[in-house]
């Protein structure tokens, strides 16, 4: 297949986009022709270095550029393990990083230039890049070192100019933002997620899904956020249906890739996500993968919504396009579902049960006694404040409990 190359969004310049080379080709042409880079840092996931080849594909493809490599870090992007790779970046001087995997690793990079921009090296001066600190620096420089990002799941982080991180001493996850820069490239290989296991590449899915429905409900959306939004869904739904009923489906792969595209232009054109997303943030720290965080709430968060007559008429157009897709239709046939009367809640559960995802926080070990400490810490997240239906602690608390 011949490259596609261009822009990601139609309106926007950054972040450029690739397909239809082999990922490793893409780097290389990239690095060389566009970045002019000489020193690149490599973050890898550390089950594609184990377990497969790509690592040292690339690794032998890039060759003397290679400045330095790291193999694996948590989940949730904790900030000691950011300041250890920020050491090693600066040490090796980097002018390229590139990440080889799935989430957790873009966020990182991401923050990864932006400390380096700002000569961050403690958790304390790292706080001081955090929107929310009171300790925020007046001044706060632009990332500087291009970030290009092969992703092997459909979180769609690649796509933002946020990204988050998790305090190691609090336990809580902060988002960083403002002069932090979103990756200058996107490279994407629908051959390569087939080393992602089904539960991180469908889960990322109904996270990307979860993207499209979050913003189609917000009261602040807009006619080309919504558009997006639709494209987004009309490619997921299909996309991860068939991925499930055949890994190998690279056709499948790549809408689902381009679906999470479609997804991330929604979210960055302003718009305000919901408790969904905000309240996830606080279930990572608590053990929950980036995806199923959306597996658990989205449903609880629709029906909440819908019950406190927040946003019907959004919801009730989301339920009209998910019944007119056939394979969507499918499932909520299979679940015995009624147009009539099933409410997006409903259909959202049947399309993440038919995946096999888990559905509840019993699932992560996650028990009553520790609802308190999620619903506080989610009360200070930003979109748990623009969702659709006000939420103090209780209505957390209710929500939780709907997800037990």
């Amino acid at each position: 297949m011949p490259e596609s190359f261009g822009p990601a969004f139609a309106d926007r310049d950054r972040p450029l986009l690739s397909f239809g080379l082999r990922f490793s080709e893409s780097v290389l042409k990239h690095a060389e022709g566009t970045f002019h880079a000489s020193r690149i840092y490599v973050i890898s996931s550390r089950s594609l270095a184990r377990n497969t080849t790509y690592l040292d594909e690339l690794k032998k493809t890039l060759g003397n550029k290679i400045a330095g490599v790291r193999v694996g870090m948590k989940p949730h992007s904790h900030w000691s393990e950011i300041l250890q790779v920020v050491a090693d970046a600066r040490k090796c001087d980097a002018d390229l990083i590139v990440t080889l995997g799935a989430g957790s690793l873009t966020d990182a990079a991401k923050i990864l230039s932006f400390a380096l921009a700002n000569d961050v090296s403690t958790p304390e001066e790292l706080d001081t890049l955090c929107p929310t600190s009171p300790r925020r620096r007046d001044e706060i420089k632009p990332s500087k070192v291009p970030v290009i990002c092969i992703p092997t799941s459909l979180s769609g982080g690649e796509y933002s100019a946020t990204a988050g991180a998790t305090n190691d001493e609090t336990g809580q996850k902060h988002s960083f933002s403002g002069a932090l820069q979103g990756p200058a490239l996107v490279i994407l290989d629908p051959e390569l997620t087939t080393t992602t296991p089904d539960g991180v590449w469908l889960s990322t899915g109904v996270k990307a899904v979860d993207h499209c429905v979050e913003a189609l409900c917000s009261l602040q959306s807009n006619d080309v956020a919504d558009e997006d939004a639709k494209r987004g869904l009309a490619k997921l739904i299909p996309g991860l249906i068939k991925s499930k009923q055949n890994p190998k489906d690279f056709e499948a792969r790549l809408a689902c890739q381009l679906g999470a595209r479609d997804a991330m232009s929604a979210c960055t054109r302003g718009v305000p996500l919901g408790a969904s997303h905000g309240i996830g943030h606080q279930l990572g720290p608590a053990g929950v993968s980036h995806g199923e965080t959306s597996c658990i709430l989205n449903p609880a968060v629709c029906k909440y919504n819908y019950k406190k007559g927040a946003n019907v008429e959004r919801q009730n157009a989301i339920i009209k396009v998910l019944w007119e897709d056939p394979k969507a239709g499918e499932i909520f046939n299979q679940a015995r579902l009624e147009r009539e009367t099933a409410d997006l809640g409903d259909l959202m559960d049947a399309i993440i049960r038919a995946l096999e995802l888990p559905r509840t926080l019993k699932e992560f070990g996650i028990g009553q006694d520790k609802l308190d400490t999620i619903a506080e810490h989610s009360l200070k997240d930003r979109w748990v404040k623009t969702n659709p239906a006000p939420l103090d602690k209780e209505g957390v608390l209710e929500i939780l409990k709907m997800v037990l």
